[in-house]
């Protein structure tokens, strides 16, 4: 649904309602369309001629990937990209909605656009992402950010171009959020870059853990279909990519939703090893949905990286419940086990949170206990961050805040150990490295990951960014390693 408003919250309750639990946890099987007929109108393909667009993403690898969509759909219009603001005709903030911190960074920008915008009346200023899918958020922007013109969600990314269009020729903002859980929309324009290429299998997610704003911002978990997502790694294989990663909010859950046939995560990675591209990784995992066939087929590694990402929020199993994370410490532990037992030399990481309502300091301990009986090679820590709508930011916060940071201080000593524990494990060894490009701090020095996603940094001919390459690991450090270049040509994996 479409609201063009004068700038103000005037009707605004009618097009967007706030989170609801209990209503989204009565889903049904609402029917998802699966749609093959996207194009550009003709009348609209030089509609961006002569003009720059720039798009700053915030959150995950799920916004990066909507980035991209954004990029090839401008691009057809005729846009060419600029990483200077104040050349750029449009400019688009790809949001993210999972903590407070990145809604902060996104209504501090928009502020400095302000200026921007009261110098060039003519730019295109837009809002898109999980941020967008939020009433109060957008409640915001109306009545604080009037120099914003056009906002819109995850559901109508495909919708960009007609937006737009409206967002030039109106006077008033363009809001469009759709509340409805979203299509799948198939042979949407793609701008990617580099040798690494994020691949979608499916949307949404079911979990409704009760911090999590993500089931109300992306709606309910739709995959793609197999031979929908085959067909397109197997042409990104084609293009010479060297590495794809498999993207959904739980991938693990992947064909659930299927009613015709029988097909889970664990037969699409099976599918994937006999597809000639060097590298496959995946994000993110759901314990809960983490089977032994996916153990089993990953076990087989080719070019199925032995990197997995799992995340754990809490090593105490009353928190767990607290959460509704659908599992308990002892069921996280025993897929562990069966992991590392499957895939020797499996690497691990993880998401940890601090400080969630009511965690006592036995519960924080049991999650330092859990950290040290895994041993995480590294991790994403947290403090808790309440979001509005979610049932925990119902719950009474009760731990201070003083308390929260000397638990993130403490868990993120103990995960730094075991990091530069693991590295230095590596010292000596020869691993295999994606060049991916110089090092952010010195750019006479390359950057790349190993199989298991460590940061690698060694110096070498440019002209190795986008091949691998051998590295001799001679500097192990905490959160990276530091290498030599090896010299004798490097056997690919079959």
């Amino acid at each position: 649904m479409t609201v063009k408003t004068a700038k103000s919250d005037k009707d605004f309750s009618i097009y967007f309602q706030p989170p609801s639990y209990k209503d989204a946890k009565k889903r049904g099987k609402e029917n998802i369309e699966v749609l093959y007929d996207f194009n550009i109108p003709e009348e609209m393909k030089e509609f961006g001629q002569g003009k720059r667009y720039m798009i700053r993403t915030y959150g995950c690898q799920m916004n990066e990937h909507d980035t991209e969509t954004m990029k090839g759909m401008l691009e057809e219009l005729g846009y060419t990209s600029t990483e200077e603001k104040q050349e750029a005709d449009v400019i688009l903030l790809n949001t993210c909605a999972i903590r407070e911190n990145a809604e902060d960074k996104v209504f501090g920008e928009l502020g400095h656009l302000k200026h921007l915008k009261l110098e060039k009346p003519n730019l295109v200023l837009g809002v898109c992402g999980c941020m967008s899918q939020e009433e109060g958020v957008v409640k915001r922007i109306l009545q604080k950010h009037g120099h914003v013109d056009l906002i819109f969600g995850t559901h109508n990314i495909h919708r960009l171009p007609a937006l737009l269009q409206d967002a030039y020729l109106s006077k008033e903002m363009v809001v469009e959020v759709w509340s409805k859980e979203g299509d799948i929309i198939e042979n949407l324009p793609k701008k990617r870059e580099g040798m690494r290429a994020w691949v979608n299998i499916m949307y949404g997610c079911d979990k409704f853990c009760t911090y999590c704003i993500v089931p109300y911002t992306r709606g309910k978990e739709r995959s793609r279909r197999p031979e929908d997502v085959l067909a397109e790694v197997r042409d990104l294989a084609r293009q010479g990519f060297k590495e794809i990663t498999l993207l959904g909010q739980n991938v693990n859950a992947y064909g659930k939703d299927f009613e015709d046939i029988s097909y889970s995560f664990g037969d699409l990675m099976a599918d994937m090893r006999k597809i000639d591209v060097p590298r496959i990784r995946f994000t993110t995992s759901h314990p809960r949905d983490f089977d032994d066939h996916l153990v089993e087929v990953l076990s087989h590694k080719g070019n199925l990286m032995e990197h997995i990402h799992l995340p754990v929020q809490s090593g105490s199993t009353e928190v767990l419940k607290r959460m509704s994370r659908k599992y308990s410490r002892e069921l996280y532990l025993d897929l562990v086990r069966k992991i590392k037992t499957a895939i020797p030399g499996a690497v691990l990481s993880t998401d940890i949170i601090v400080g969630f309502p009511g965690e006592t300091d036995e519960q924080f301990e049991e999650t330092l206990s859990l950290v040290k009986e895994v041993r995480f090679d590294f991790a994403y820590s947290f403090i808790y961050s309440p979001r509005e709508g979610t049932p925990a930011a119902a719950m009474e916060d009760n731990v201070p805040e003083d308390v929260k940071k000397e638990r993130l201080y403490r868990l993120n000593e103990v995960l730094g150990a075991f990091s530069k524990e693991s590295n230095e494990k590596l010292r000596g060894e020869v691993v295999e490295v994606l060049v991916e490009g110089e090092s952010r701090k010195n750019s006479e020095v390359l950057s790349g990951r190993t199989r298991t996603n460590k940061l690698v940094l060694f110096k070498g001919s440019k002209d190795l960014i986008g091949s691998f390459a051998h590295v001799r690991v001679t500097e192990p450090q905490t959160w990276l390693v530091k290498g030599e270049l090896v010299a004798e040509p490097l056997q690919m994996l079959s």
